[in-house]
Order: C-alpha cells, then structure tokens, then sequence
C-alpha cells in the first residue's frame, strides 16, 4: 500500500456501551422515531417528523414565530452575549482561512466585532492558501453568522452532530471502511488531540496481476492456520485450536455488541428528529446549494477555461466507474436477443436442461415454451421496465425473465444450471471486452450468494475460474437478497441464523486455511464488497432493538427488518475484515442498498454500518442525515434511470442538487437490460443526465472523479487513473491532467466543507467533547 500510515498498528477494541450511559430523552426520542416509522411507513406523513414543513404556510409561520419569540429572548440576555462571543458568531475572515494541515490546529480567535464595528473589505485581498490553485472569486459571508438561529439551538445542534461523526468514525476505522481526512481532523481538534496521518485507516484492494501474470493461479495461498471458526447467535468467533475453543477463548476481534450498537443507533434516530438540529441542517443545506450557484455564475468560466489548456484530457478519456451494476443485467436487452438467437442457431442439438429426469436440447427448450428465436424481437422479450413497473417492484423482478420464462432465466442468467452457467459467463465475458475496448470504462457487477447452502461459494468461485471470466475492467460485488423469509417458508433454512452461517463461515475457511480453498481464495481477490438487496418498501413490523430475538432463535417465516439484515451483515464484515487484515488479504467494503424506497430508518442504520451507499434518495426527505452524509462525504451511487421507472420521476431525482451541495455522489446504471438502450449504458447515463441538468464538462469529470475514488479499483489502479496523491482531499489530491476536474472546482469544495465544519468547531467546548467520544 502506498497510504501513509496505512501499515500503522492501532487499537482495535470496539468501545462498549451499556444503556445507563445514554440519556433518558435520546431514547425516549429514538422509540418515537421507530414507532412512527412503523405505524406509518405507508402513508405520506411517515416522513413529517424528520422534514422541515416548506411547503406548509401554516407549519411555516408557527416555526419562524417560534424562532422570532427566541431570538427576543436572547437579545435581552447577557449570558447570550457572552456565548455568542466565545462561539466567534461574527466570522470577518474569508471562508477559505479555516483550511487544515497535517500540522493543523484550531485557528486562533480574532478579536470579536461590535454590531457598530465596520467589517472592513477584505475580500479583494489575495487568500493565502497552503496549495497551488488559479485565482477564483470566492464568496465571504460576514457578520452575525447564526442570524435566525438561536445560541442555544446552534449550540445543541453542533454538539449532535459532532456525536454523530464521531460514532461514524468508530465504526469506520474498526471495519477498515474509509473516512474523510479533514473531518477526521476538526474532530481531533474539537477533542484537543493531534491528528496523526499514521491513524488513518484504508481498505486493502487486490492490486491486478501483470500483464504476463496469470489471473487464475491457484499455487500462492498462504499457509493454512489451525485457527477455528464457530458463529453463535449470527456472530462468527475464532478460536486459536480446538482447546481455545472448548475453553471458549476466542482471539480479539473487533466488533459492536447488539445494546452498543442500538444505542449508538438511538443517538442518530434521534437526532434526525430533533427540532433545532433539523432547523440547523435544513439552512446550512439550503446556503450549501445556494453558494455553489454564486460560485458557478463567478467561476464557471475560469473553469472551463482551466479544463481547456489542459492538454490530452476531456471527458471521453477521464476514467468512470459504474459503481452499482447487477451483472445478471449487465448487457443491454438487444445483447440479450443477439446471444439468444446466436446460441439457438450454432447448438440447437446441445443438452441444456434436465426436467424430471429428462435431459432436453436447447431446440426442445425452446419447443416446450411454444415459441421460435427466430421471431423474438426486444418487444416480445419483454425485458424493459416501463410505466407499468413504477412502484411495482413485482414487476421489475418479473423482467428478469425473458419472455416470462423462468426457464430461460435459469438457462442465459445463472451461473448454477445444467451448463454450468456457461451462457451467462459468455455473455458477462463480451460485456468486458466491450468496456476493454472502451478503455476509459470500468464496473463493478453484483453476484448473487443466497445463505441456502455453504456450497454457493465454491460453486460461484468454480464458475469464475472455468469460465475465465475475469477482466481488468471488472470488479466483482456480492449481493445478499433479503429474501430469508421464502427460504424460511419453504423449509430450506431452519433459522436466521444457519443463513447467515451459510454465507460468511465458507470466507472465514477460506481465510484462514486457503490451501483447503484454492478456487474461494483466489476468487476472493477479486471481490471488493458486499451489498445488500430487495426492495426497500416491503413493510417490516418489527423494531429492532437490543431486545430482539438473537439470529439462531429467529424461526419464523416472518422476514427480520432492514437495521437486523445490516447490522449481522456489518459484524460479520468488520470480524473477516479484521481476520484478513492480519493475514496480508485484501478486505471488503459493505455497500448496501439504500434509501430508494421504504423507511428513513435505513438511512441512519447505513449512516453507522456502510462505507458507501446505492441510490440515497430518501436522504432529500431528511436534512439532519443529508447533512450528515456530506459531513462525512459518505459516497453515494445514485441511478436516475432505474429510480425514474421504479420509484422517482428523472425530473424530481435529487442528484443534481446533491451534487450541487458537495455530496459525494456519482453515476451507475443499476440494470442495463431493464433501462438502457445503447451498447455503453454508462455513457448513456452521463449523456441524459448531462443534457436534462445542463451539467458542465467540470460537473461530468467530478462525477467521474468521484467514480472511481468510490470504486473498489486497488491503490495501484487510483494513482494511475486519478494521480499519486488522490487519497489527499482538495486540490493536493487532483491531478487535472488525469481527472479533468478544474483545480478551482476542487478548491472550492474542499473550502467549503472547512467551512462547514469549522461552524461545529466553534460550539464545541475541548472539556465537554471528551465525554462524547466514549
């Protein structure tokens, strides 16, 4: 690895939390949340809680009298006077002053301004910036800053906030998930502790073999262990030998216990309802947005012109990601009908199938459906969503079945069937040399492993090997479909519990004695994360808590909610992270599903557990956790095409205006078969969106840019795609000649989130913030 720090040693205990440390109200408060969440996850007024009421006049007028009536208040008071002094309310200097360094510590206080005392203009002064970037105009805000925010909500506010990054932090750096280096900065200063670059944390990614390296070599796994793996209640635990085991000594690994984990939970539920924090976020988002207008309508031609003289680099030729892809949808519909047509007319003979005991021909296949390729068209494939798929995810699944045939699925789309799923590798494998051929593209496809049967990943690692599937421009993600209750009903799992044992148990062995594991551990290194699937808006009656049923006692046929699948997914995650990490093995990302659909409770369960998200559009319906993701610069993969025929017309899709804001999103195509019509459904992606928000040339190179940091893409790869420093934020980690991103754009998001956090620096006290990072 070429991270600084990055074979640094830390502590890798996880801070435990009992429920006499968490505040009476917080919880009172996360219950309430929860409670609402399900008595009225169906209904419009499901989201009243965590939204600021802008288009209620009504709503609106009772909250700016409430607002009105307490600012009185603290005009009267003295005490309010001082605070607001030590808080540094009137903020003279330009935005761009509150910059970290390696060496960074908290500014020092300006003597603080009068209402009478004139603010002298200083905005044509040059700004001395610790980096080399063209002369911009930036924007300066001067005066009292909390004008229309109270001292004390300000206060509470910033406080919260801070809590919740903090816990973000902590379950970042314990599962080797990535966290932003400059908020991790301000909270060490907020804490008066010395950032130290050797404490950052990095995922660890198979770097691609050489050019004469054979992708598929069986003969370097590390040497087996006598280490022993046994899950109990959802949650792995190894032992040294069999005599730790029997003495139940298991070795130290990391992980958050179920009551630590819901309490730190709580703390963020109940902070996204809370009043003056929602208030807080709702005008920080909204001067977000407006200032990247003024900084578009002062720059935009400084940065065209700065994109101009760059040499070689323009769009087409700037590396993209597609970072949420299901592969069994990976080609295009017209693809689909080629390759079905093609196989039927070159081995109509061939054995394909075995139906009750009956081996049948591809042409017999064909027969039994009553039907002839040779009439297929795109129409009568059926594939495509459409009006009719919009909020009827029953539906969609449906177009994964060509003609609506079962058959034909498990025949072109699986990768376990009677040819062992030789089809669908074919046709994965000209999807690669497509984008091999585009070169700028890369992608990073979803495969299915179920929890049914331990065998899955054997089976799957065999396919990867066989069929030769591997590409340089492909990175493989695996999906959990959260589908235990058919499983359940149809007697092939007898617990919770034995699903979870099926899908992680297989990566443990596989880590700990990859002798015994060949074809898993060399699949394995080209698995980046895992994911988290099925649609988000089927209704859970089930509060998870501390108190919930543990994986091995969950029986029933009743599915466990959204928070339970993530929160097991998350522990088993951060123990093989922290096992393989040991061990010299890459380690994974979780990348779940979320906010597309169903409760604003996902949000905030994704908020602790994954390193980056799919879609994030019910973030629009909550400003705290909105906020909270661009604090965090927690990446988002947002698929405008797929939420236009599921879930959100393209017209009202946030993510433009997420963009706008300094969110960390980027571009994906989620399922060519069912939304695209052209070869390169990325390009497809970019071209739309492109043309609908008038996005500039800067806009499409940040998407880009941002493609690929969120990518699963090794260190090796970034450095060569983005520049040798890419893992530094702002304009030290841009290097324009590879990403085409003005250097100007990349300093003005960089201030600006300086910005944001230096506001939470300023209401915190040193002696009061230890007590939150406990």
């Amino acid at each position: 690895m070429a991270f600084p720090g990055a074979l640094a040693e830390m502590p890798r205990q996880f801070p435990k939390l009992n429920i006499s440390e968490v505040d009476e109200q917080v919880r009172l408060l996360a219950e309430k949340v929860f409670a609402k969440v399900l008595r009225e996850e169906d209904s419009k007024d499901a989201l009243s809680l965590f939204t600021v009421p802008e288009d209620c006049p009504i709503g609106q007028k009772e909250a700016k009298e409430r607002e009105l009536q307490k600012e009185l208040a603290e005009q009267q008071s003295v005490e309010t006077a001082k605070r607001k002094k030590s808080f540094k309310m009137i903020r003279s200097q330009s935005l761009s002053l509150q910059i970290p360094s390696q060496e960074w510590k908290a500014p020092s206080v300006n003597p603080v301004l009068s209402p009478a005392t004139p603010v002298l203009p200083t905005a044509f002064l040059p700004v001395q910036v610790p980096y080399d970037v063209p002369e911009f105009q930036r924007v300066s805000i001067s005066g009292d800053y909390c004008a229309g925010v109270t001292v004390d909500d300000y206060e509470q506010a910033a406080k919260s906030l801070v809590k919740a990054l903090l816990i973000r932090e902590k379950y970042s750096r314990l599962a080797y998930h990535r966290f932003p280096r400059t908020t991790s900065q301000y909270l060490c200063s907020m804490q008066d502790e010395k950032w130290k670059v050797e404490d950052e944390v990095y995922p660890d990614f198979h770097s691609p073999p050489e050019e004469n390296e054979d992708p598929y070599n069986l003969d370097d796994a590390p040497d087996n262990l006598d280490y022993v793996i046994k899950i109990k209640g959802g949650i792995p635990f190894v032992y040294d030998n069999k005599e730790m085991m029997e003495l139940n000594e298991p070795r130290s690994l990391p992980y958050p216990d179920l009551e630590t984990y819901t309490l730190d939970l709580s703390h963020v539920l109940a902070l996204i309802a809370d009043g003056p924090t929602k208030t807080y976020c709702h005008r920080r988002l909204n001067f977000l947005e407006s200032k990247f207008s003024l900084h578009e309508m002062l720059n935009e031609m400084s940065e065209f012109k700065e994109l101009k003289s760059n040499p070689h680099r323009d769009f087409y030729n700037v590396r993209k990601v597609d970072t949420h892809i299901h592969a069994a949808a990976c080609m295009n519909q017209k693809h689909l009908l080629r390759f079905i047509k093609h196989t039927y007319q070159t081995e109509p003979d061939r054995i394909v199938a075995e139906k009750k005991g009956k081996k049948m021909t591809l042409k017999q296949v064909f027969e039994s459906l009553h039907m002839d390729p040779y009439d297929l068209t795109v129409d009568s494939l059926d594939v495509h969503a459409g009006r009719q798929t919009f909020h009827r995810f029953d539906k969609f699944n449906s177009k994964y079945n060509p003609v609506g045939a079962s058959e034909l699925r498990d025949l072109y789309l699986k990768t376990e069937n009677y040819i062992g799923g030789e089809y669908f590798a074919r046709m994965v494998k000209e999807v690669a040399c497509e984008l091999e051929e585009s070169k700028y593209q890369y992608t990073e496809p979803r495969l299915s492993i179920y929890g049914r049967s331990p065998d899955e990943w054997l089976n799957l690692a065999k396919w990867f090997i066989k069929h030769k599937v591997y590409s340089p421009n492909m990175r493989w993600i695996i999906q959990v479909p959260r589908i235990y209750d058919i499983f359940r009903s149809k007697n092939i799992l007898p617990s919770f519990g034995k699903m979870l044992e099926n899908i992680f148990v297989p990566l443990f062995e596989a880590t700990i004695n990859p002798k015994d594991h060949k074809e898993l551990h060399l699949f394995l290194k080209y698995v980046t994360g895992f994911d988290s699937v099925d649609d988000e808006s089927k209704h859970s009656g089930h509060m998870f808590s501390d108190k919930s049923l543990n994986p091995d006692l969950w029986t029933s046929e009743k599915n466990p909610p959204y928070s339970y699948y993530l929160y097991y997914m998350y522990v088993n995650i951060m123990l093989l992270n922290n096992l393989r990490r040991e061990r010299g093995m890459c380690t994974f990302l979780f990348r779940p599903h979320c906010g597309e659909a169903g409760s604003i409770t996902h949000l905030v369960s994704a908020f602790l557990t994954a390193d980056n998200i799919s879609h994030g559009l019910l973030l629009k319906k909550s400003p705290v956790l909105q906020y909270l993701y661009y604090l965090a610069q927690i990446p988002i993969a947002m698929s405008p095409l797929s939420n236009n025929s599921l879930f959100l017309e393209y017209s009202k899709n946030p993510l433009r205006e997420f963009l706008h804001k300094g969110l960390h999103v980027s571009l994906s195509t989620d399922d060519p078969m069912q939304f695209h019509y052209t070869k390169e459904a990325l390009m497809e992606e970019y071209a739309i969106a492109a043309q609908v928000w008038k996005l500039s040339t800067c806009d499409l190179c940040e998407i880009a840019r941002n493609s690929v940091l969120q990518s699963g893409l090794s260190d090796k790869e970034k450095q060569k795609f983005l520049g040798v420093n890419y893992y530094k934020e702002g304009p030290e980690g841009n290097d324009i000649r590879k990403t085409n991103v003005a250097q100007i754009r990349m300093a003005f998001r960089y201030e600006t989130l300086c910005n944001e956090l230096s506001f939470l620096s300023d209401a915190m006290r040193t002696e009061e913030i230890s007590t939150l990072s406990k």
